[in-house]
């Protein structure tokens, strides 16, 4: 019997607009779990995606993203589905006009939070988890590429989500930079238990950071278990 699941496709078919993407997806990814998302550019990576965080509504077959039916989701229900994720850009998608405590603090209230105390308690422990635990204060265009993406995954991690979805996280970075970020994350994934599911080109990555590798191809979702 399986337990601890985060994602569970079953025979899901997912759209673009009116054209099927990806077709009798079979997915499943358990707490804790590592899997990196390979494939190549239009084949669905990003589709795929867009549906497990509700972005793209699941039209056919079963999908169930930490405990929220996709099936279901609506304008309405969709907030309770991403307090359970975490979103990590290739480009940061930070805040430019405000400094990082008030980049998480924005995240805060817009998902329910209201006690000042507890806000600034988790912005602070989430800040000292990746590492900038002094930068607080500090305007997000002052910072290098890898202290932003940092303050992208802190930002991701304030709701403590069961399941954390990175886009191309080292697309932009330098390679010793990207080595840090994929450190951070696969610390992360054990620490914290949130799945991991990284979109990502770079097979130097993959091969240096070995886990589960999902591919799209040929409108498929292809399960290679462990790349080597």
């Amino acid at each position: 019997m399986e337990t601890n699941l985060v994602v569970e496709l079953e025979n899901a078919q997912i759209y673009q607009g009116e054209s099927l993407i990806l077709q009798n997806v079979n997915l499943t990814i358990h707490k804790g779990e590592f899997v990196y998302l390979i494939g190549k550019t239009g084949t669905g990576k990003s589709s795929l995606l867009k549906t497990l965080y509700g972005d793209i509504p699941l039209r056919a077959g079963k999908g169930i993203v930490a405990d929220n039916n996709l099936a279901n989701i609506t304008w309405k229900t969709l907030p309770f589905l991403r307090r359970n994720l975490g979103i990590v850009f290739q480009d940061f998608q930070l805040l430019t006009d405000r400094n990082v405590y008030e980049n998480l603090e924005f995240v805060l209230r817009a998902t329910g939070w209201t006690n000042t105390k507890e806000m600034e308690a988790n912005i602070h422990s989430v800040l000292d988890k990746v590492g900038l635990n002094n930068h607080d204060q500090k305007m997000t265009y002052e910072m290098s590429g890898g202290e932003q993406q940092r303050v992208d995954i802190a930002r991701a991690l304030l709701n403590n989500p069961k399941l954390i979805l990175a886009d191309e996280p080292t697309g932009n970075l330098d390679p010793e930079t990207a080595d840090e970020i994929m450190y951070l994350l696969h610390s992360i994934c054990h620490e914290y238990g949130s799945a991991i599911v990284m979109a990502t080109h770079d097979y130097n990555i993959i091969d240096k950071y070995k886990s589960r590798v999902v591919r799209t191809e040929g409108g498929q979702v292809l399960d290679h278990a462990l790349f080597i």
